[in-house]
């Protein structure tokens, strides 16, 4: 996932680093294209979402994406980075040891409902500074309730660190209109169709098609976002015409991208993980 590229980029600072303000924290930001926050770990748990852009984080060999429907669950004392390719607002509730216990033990995506959405959106609106209101403090507690329930999704674009399967990613990603088959990308990587079926499988849990599909999903959103047409990002992602691409993208989606870029995220069902 070229992670290198961001050493040489804007580096962020992580905002706590031995102690929360309070055992339930919540936080909003802004951040750049290009920018990191550099490796780190801490004793408390913490969930990430992204209002617009989307949210990467690379987990020892893991490298975990969410687009909006989804947010970033971070157990305690995990080491982590979190990278930026393009400009995000996001958040993040932070939450002591002591309160993560119902939720997940590993590093997920989480599916965001629409309850969390609102409660999310409405703490975006609400000042941070302590002590909080008895309200404010019970409107955290149903977050971090919500958040226990939420389905784990894993991750919606996952990476990988093999030798092989990674330089192919890499070059999709660099080119994400390219619409070689796999034959013909296998021809180019120096090894076979079935090699590449099989670590496609073993490392990310699916198939080709597929994840080129959502790796043309998350670049068309920055896209969308900028203002662009459907149809010149239709063009740039390799479509020939942009009904075959609107169809992939609501499809994935659950939302057409015209209503995406309206921030109609989530009105309907995505497509499961």
């Amino acid at each position: 996932m070229q992670t290198a590229q961001y050493l040489q980029k804007h580096l962020e600072t992580a905002p706590f680093t031995t102690a929360l303000p309070s055992p339930m924290f919540f936080r909003t930001a802004s951040v750049q294209a290009d920018s990191r926050y550099p490796q780190h770990r801490h004793a408390w748990g913490e969930f990430v979402y992204a209002f617009s852009g989307v949210i990467e984080v690379k987990v020892a060999h893991h490298h975990y994406l969410a687009p909006p429907q989804y947010g970033i669950w971070l157990p305690p004392d995990l080491e982590h980075m979190g990278l930026n390719r393009y400009e995000v607002v996001h958040c993040s509730l932070y939450l002591a040891a002591e309160l993560c216990g119902a939720l997940p033990k590993t590093p997920c995506a989480l599916t965001v409902s629409p309850l969390v959405r609102a409660l999310l959106e409405h703490l975006r609106q609400q000042p941070t500074a302590l002590p909080r209101s008895d309200a404010q403090e019970r409107l955290l507690q149903v977050l971090a309730d919500q958040l226990a329930l939420a389905p784990c999704a894993g991750s919606y674009l996952p990476g990988s660190d093999d030798p092989l399967l990674g330089a192919v990613l890499r070059a999709l990603e660099a080119q994400p209109g390219d619409n070689r088959t796999l034959p013909e990308i296998a021809h180019a990587a120096h090894t076979t169709e079935r090699t590449l079926l099989r670590r496609f499988q073993r490392e990310l849990g699916m198939s080709f098609v597929e994840w080129r599909q959502r790796l043309r999903v998350v670049k068309a959103m920055p896209l969308l976002d900028a203002g662009q047409t459907v149809e010149t990002v239709a063009l740039d992602l390799g479509y020939a015409s942009a009904s075959a691409f609107i169809s992939m993208f609501r499809r994935l989606m659950g939302v057409t991208p015209d209503e995406f870029r309206k921030g109609a995220v989530g009105v309907r069902s995505p497509q499961t993980l």
